[in-house]
């Protein structure tokens, strides 16, 4: 399909016997219309090409190669090395020795694990160069030189090779968590004992660090070849020159003689239902997931196809609906519950019900969402569900086909990846909606119950269950009683459709205010409304992004006015008003009143400021603003709500301390700031206790009483002549106390300018986890924001030689810097990585070790280069979107400069030296307090 989210294709109730009429009639083998716009090619040797032009980024193309290649393919000496060669892409080609294609990219503004990067499963591999720019020829030609070095030219060294044996070990150990090992329990259940359940992608690590270097080349050999690979180039180019370009430079990449067959693996059927419990002592919470499999269903390529997926679509989705709408309910057993049809592997796709319980609650979770499935297929569903759901898809589609010039780069790939790997149509997307109005012309309950039945067959069923240590968890018997119970349970009825005659604004009376005056901002086009209740409205006309308008709404004060015995009710306010609703309309109905609508808006307090946001498309931007209306004028707070979200809170808190990460995080904030801090508010029983239904609701109500205290900021595709009715009549009538608040700071002393601590704790396995933090004040200023920000990139491209390439010690570390305004002008450096316990002590001299060199101004020019020329393609790509013009209007009014103006960017940017970087290092850190927190295994 064209769209790659196959809900969102099937959006369109046919609306009156006149738009039903012109409906053509479709035979179930006539085909789905291929897409024009992308040009699909085959080379002689084998090799599949697709280009497709797009100006969404504009001056930029991105290059992909997939290879049909992934673990499953390995053999029992080769497990890992699929995703081996992957790293090994980055390590030295024919044409780009050692680190030669980072360099060269980089020097483009590219940044490595942003814009180059591969992933690796295990059915394919795919590596990618992403918004590079493309109309400079020999940026291009060096772009397909990669591509073509990809396919089958990578050097291979031995020095390389055992160089980056640490760095996939420690990538390992990083993803060894709870989830990993459960994974790893489970698997040769899922997959049935299957070659896919002993071929996980990252591999052996006994064979990742002891494999001799032929098994490596002889896997290269074997599967990296032109009839499995296929390349992909999409963006703002020229179609025609980029086909000869391919055609040109592929042509000498021979296809091996007598190659291996590529198998694929089904996983084997099981008559008799499966079932594992599989528990860890980190897991904090329990899942429950029971799959029916099937043989995937090859695609035809046609009306038939198209009409089973929209079906089954529209089934699954109202079955979610009525899940959501059920977890809303504090009875309910479940935190979240979703059933759906999706592929599972190439040769299998799978029917699933995935379900969420809370403590203690397995049983009852799995009853709840069995018997809602089972009252699907078995009564089906009413016309006002049907109703209301195509109603919204549709007005997903029609935004779809509006922007259908906005298609990501990754979105095209996503397509391209389908159509090569698993046979799917590149659909053309109005030519699709052709057929979609005659499928949904029949489309009625008993069709949506038959797909249902279709797809739960009693055969390859397996319940798998993550269970937590001492929880009362599911078994295998009560498991599959639950669902024999529900398949013959005679007291199931049909669900009611309880919503009816609903409407956003009910009976309310708005009595519209009046702009009283408006101002003209030359330097960045916009305009400034002043509103008859002293609101403040900036607006920018952008269209970018198609029919697209966002709001933001803010004004100071927020959590720091409060006392920290408050910070619970403060935090928690906002949520509170969105779980109830709005006005008269329960959260479920206000999402049903929204059918077909694109509008939304909510409202938050952080520690600074409170804010509303809303967002819309175009047509919708009343129903926007109505929303926005009712969040300042009546918000609604539901005792019900109340109840479930503490109840939510308490679930979270029960099992806390079993999830290493919530360890970590407070024992950092314990070490940092003391234990008992009670200016620090940390999750347990005692916040919990503390909140208040009517203290939430009163600090809500504090906190946007006064709407002349806030500034709007309104950016998108929408006319003044369209845009001032609408702030007269639903921003300037909300009434305001005019009051006067700014912020207070609230900042919390660390217990020591120096802290140094070792924290021991279990761990299932074993690692160690650093974490560095610098902090200062600092004299806020554009030009320092950015050098702080220059110093924590080139920081990070030197740990990533150091620390991940030299010494294979981390998968890698992740330097942050920023220049804070609020509520004090401070800088704050943090650093973090994961690392083998055992060096430790060797790393960490490393980390402050290149601190110093910067300091002493030994910093490589061409990092700085590199950096400059990422900042300023960044900045150009940021440009063709409205997202950019938002953040235009905030900065210029808020904190008073102009992104447009090159003075306050561009000139900074460009003119940054070493000696820019070494000063503010050293007067930065010179008085820094820090703090040095490794998270080591008890033993």
């Amino acid at each position: 399909m064209f769209y790659k989210q196959k809900s969102l294709i099937v959006f369109l109730f046919l609306i009156g016997s006149a738009f039903l009429s012109q409906a053509q009639s479709f035979k179930a083998n006539d085909p789905i219309t291929v897409n024009q716009t992308i040009k699909k090619g085959v080379l002689p040797n084998g090799m599949t090409y697709y280009i497709y032009p797009t100006t969404v980024n504009k001056n930029t193309a991105s290059y992909y190669i997939i290879q049909n290649v992934g673990s499953i393919l390995e053999n029992d000496q080769q497990k890992g090395l699929a995703h081996f060669l992957e790293h090994m892409a980055f390590n030295g080609t024919k044409n780009f020795e050692g680190k030669g294609i980072l360099n060269t990219m980089q020097k483009q503004g590219a940044v490595f694990g942003k814009n180059i990067n591969a992933y690796t499963s295990f059915d394919e591999t795919v590596y990618n160069l992403d918004n590079i720019p493309s109309k400079d020829d020999a940026v291009v030609d060096s772009c397909l030189l990669v591509l073509h070095d990809w396919s089958g030219f990578l050097s291979l060294t031995n020095e390389e090779v055992d160089a980056e044996r640490g760095v996939i070990t420690e990538e390992w150990r990083t993803r060894q968590d709870a989830r990993m090992r459960i994974l790893n329990q489970t698997a040769p259940i899922v997959y049935n004992n299957s070659l896919y359940a002993d071929r996980m992608p990252i591999g052996d690590m006994d064979i990742v660090k002891n494999f001799k270097y032929q098994a490596l080349k002889d896997f290269y050999k074997d599967w990296y070849r032109p009839d499995l690979q296929a390349i992909a180039v999409v963006g703002d180019i020229n179609v025609a020159e980029i086909e000869a370009k391919i055609k040109k430079l592929f042509a000498d990449i021979p296809m091996p003689k007598n190659p291996k067959k590529r198998f694929e693996i089904a996983i084997p059927d099981n008559n008799a239902s499966a079932f594992r419990l599989a528990l860890d002592r980190e897991v904090s919470s329990s899942s429950i997931n029971y799959m029916i499999r099937h043989t995937a269903e090859k695609p035809t390529g046609t009306f038939a196809d198209l009409e089973k997926s929209t079906q089954r679509d529209i089934a699954f989705s109202l079955i979610n609906n009525r899940l959501a709408e059920m977890g809303q309910k504090q009875e309910c057993a479940f935190r979240g519950a979703q059933i759906g049809f999706q592929s599972f592997t190439r040769l299998n796709d799978i029917l699933f019900i995935g379900i969420s319980p809370k403590p203690n609650k397995q049983q009852e979770a799995f009853t709840a969402a069995m018997n809602e499935f089972v009252r699907a297929y078995k009564f089906g569903f009413s016309k006002g569900e049907i109703e209301r759901e195509v109603t919204k898809n549709l007005s997903n589609y029609e935004k779809y086909l509006e922007k259908i010039d906005e298609i990501s780069h990754k979105a095209v790939i996503g397509m391209v990846k389908d159509n090569y790997l698993k046979h799917e149509v590149i659909s053309d997307p109005k030519a699709e909606f052709e057929m979609v109005k005659e499928i949904l012309q029949k489309l009625d309950s008993k069709t949506l119950q038959e797909q249902l039945s279709k797809l739960y067959t009693p055969q390859n069923r397996v319940v798998t269950v993550t269970g937590v240590e001492n929880e009362n968890n599911l078994t295998q018997e009560q498991a599959f009683d639950i669902i024999k119970k529900a398949e013959n349970d005679p007291s199931l009825e049909p669900y009611v459709d309880s919503f009816a005659g609903k409407s956003l604004l009910g009976d309310i009376k708005i009595k519209s205010g009046k702009i009283v005056s408006e101002k003209k901002e030359t330097a960045i086009d916009a305009i400034t409304y002043v509103l008859s209740n002293g609101v403040k409205v900036h607006y920018k006309f952008a269209d970018k992004n198609k029919k697209d308008v966002k709001l933001k709404a803010e004004s100071f004060g927020g959590a720091s006015l409060y006392e920290p015995k408050d910070l619970p009710n403060v935090t928690y306010a906002t949520s509170l008003a969105g779980m109830s609703g709005i006005n008269d309309l329960s959260n479920t109905d206000l999402d049903k009143v929204l059918a077909g609508k694109t509008a939304s808006a909510s409202a938050s307090i952080e520690n600074f400021t409170e804010t509303v946001s809303g967002s819309a498309n175009t047509k919708d931007i009343e129903t926007m603003m109505q929303l926005i209306y009712l969040r300042f004028e009546k918000p609604r707070f539901d005792a019900e709500a109340f109840a479930l979200l503490k109840q939510r809170m308490e679930n979270m808190l029960k099992n806390k301390d079993k999830d290493i990460r919530s360890k970590m995080a407070d024992s950092l904030t314990a070490t940092v700031y003391g234990k008992n801090n009670p200016k620090i508010r940390l999750m347990n029983q005692q916040y919990i206790d503390d909140l208040s239904f009517d203290k939430m609701k009163s600090i809500y109500k504090d906190r946007f009483a006064d709407v002349s205290n806030f500034e709007f900021f309104i950016v998108g595709d929408i006319m003044p002549d369209v845009l001032k009715p609408l702030l007269e009549k639903y921003i300037a009538s909300i009434d305001g106390i005019k009051r006067k608040e700014n912020f207070k700071d609230n900042t919390v002393d660390w217990v020591s300018d120096k802290i140094n601590k070792d924290v021991f704790l279990k761990m299932e396995t074993p690692k160690s986890s650093v974490r560095v933090k610098f902090q200062n004040e600092y004299t806020y200023s554009q030009k320092n924001r950015i050098i702080a920000s220059f110093f924590g990139d080139i920081l990070t491209l030197r740990y990533t030689e150091s620390l991940r390439e030299k010494e294979g010690g981390t998968y890698g570390a992740q330097v942050n810097v920023s220049l804070e305004k609020l509520p004090k002008p401070t800088v704050q450096l943090n650093i973090a990585f994961d690392c083998d316990a055992n060096r430790v002590e060797a790393l960490l001299p490393i980390v402050y070790q290149e601190i110093e060199e910067i300091k002493q101004g030994k910093i490589d020019k061409e990092d700085i280069e590199k950096t400059k020329k990422s900042y300023i393609k960044s900045r150009t790509d940021s440009k063709d979107f409205n997202a950019y013009s938002m953040n235009l209007i905030y900065n210029y009014f808020t904190n008073g400069y102009n992104m447009d103006h090159p003075k306050n960017f561009t000139d900074i940017v460009n003119k940054i030296t070493v000696k820019d970087i070494q000063d503010f290092a050293n007067s930065f850190l010179s008085k820094a307090k820090t703090y040095k927190i490794v998270y080591k295994p008890l033993k």
